[in-house]
């Protein structure tokens, strides 16, 4: 049996499945206020669709929707069957609370309440 897939046919497949990447995928990269569709996320990058990437490096942030995820610092890697692909150097999540400088301790006081005189 012979493996061989026609180029037209191989090129159909590509624009199926980018196209079902394209429409699972919330996810979204900011940068220079200009913002940009990410097909997949892996646990060491990401890719997009090459048509529409521009060559890509430095800090950008990563979006799923409007949460702000990550802010990452990343390289251009390589261009795969319609797909560039982009590696993290730096990924930081962002938290919606300032970073503590301290260990807080669980028994902690939340607030100060003072007594009322008449």
């Amino acid at each position: 049996m012979s493996t061989f897939v026609p180029k037209e046919v191989q090129a159909g497949l590509d624009s199926a499945r980018l196209q079902s990447l394209k429409e699972a995928s919330r996810l979204r990269l900011a940068v220079d206020g200009v913002t940009y569709p990410v097909l997949r996320m892996w646990k060491t990058g990401f890719s997009m669709q090459a048509e529409t990437a521009p060559y890509l490096r430095g800090y950008v942030d990563l979006y799923d929707g409007a949460i702000h995820l990550f802010q990452c610092l990343i390289v251009a890697a390589d261009e795969e069957a319609g797909e560039m692909r982009y590696e993290f150097k730096r990924l930081t999540a962002v938290s919606e609370k300032p970073a503590l400088d301290f260990a807080r301790s669980e028994d902690a006081p939340v607030a100060l309440l003072t007594r009322q005189t008449d």
